[in-house]
């Protein structure tokens, strides 16, 4: 198993167990956690689940449903050591990955997933100028009316044909000036 340099900073991994085992996993490696103190590489073991509201019989009933069955996602530095703990956990069938290297998620899967906010910190603020550097816009340069960082969207003010226009942009596809 192959080490990266930023061996100890703490990724998101995907993890396949056998259906219905998910709960059991989780369980079972946060045992094996605190019984090892391994809690420096462990973070959170995490088995998402969304609310779903059945109406039966003119009752509301809310059940807990898993968003992907059949997976754990697991906040880990990966080691040697901790990667033989997770592979032989009971329910395990192994990391979501290439071979024996398991692939960490990308910011903006997890991102996407909705289950940890990724913190955005971007370099300019409201009545700053930037330059659109991505989409139909490219090149265009505009004022920074507005900053979302929940949405990782930004309100710029676009001079088009000759009058300004609001647009909404992702923030990858503007750059300060």
């Amino acid at each position: 198993m192959s080490q990266g340099n930023n061996e100890l900073i703490p990724k998101w991994y995907v993890v396949h167990t056998y259906s219905g085992y998910e709960n059991k996993v989780k369980t079972d490696l946060e045992k094996t956690v605190k019984n090892r103190e391994l809690e420096d590489y462990f973070f959170e073991i995490i088995v998402p689940m969304e609310e779903q509201i059945e109406i039966k019989d003119g009752k509301k009933k809310t059940n807990l449903k898993k968003v992907f069955p059949g997976y754990v996602l697991i906040k880990m530095i990966v080691t040697e050591a901790t990667w033989y703990i997770v592979r032989n956990t009971r329910g395990v069938t192994g990391f979501v990955g290439s071979g024996t290297d398991p692939i960490p998620l990308t910011d903006e899967e997890i991102r996407n997933m909705g289950f940890e906010k990724v913190e955005v910190n971007v370099d300019y603020n409201v009545n700053d100028s930037i330059k659109v550097v991505d989409g139909p816009l490219k090149d265009f340069v505009g004022i920074v009316q507005e900053i979302n960082k929940e949405k990782h969207k930004v309100r710029v003010l676009v001079s088009m044909f000759g009058r300004e226009t609001p647009v909404e942009l992702e923030f990858s596809q503007v750059q300060k000036v």
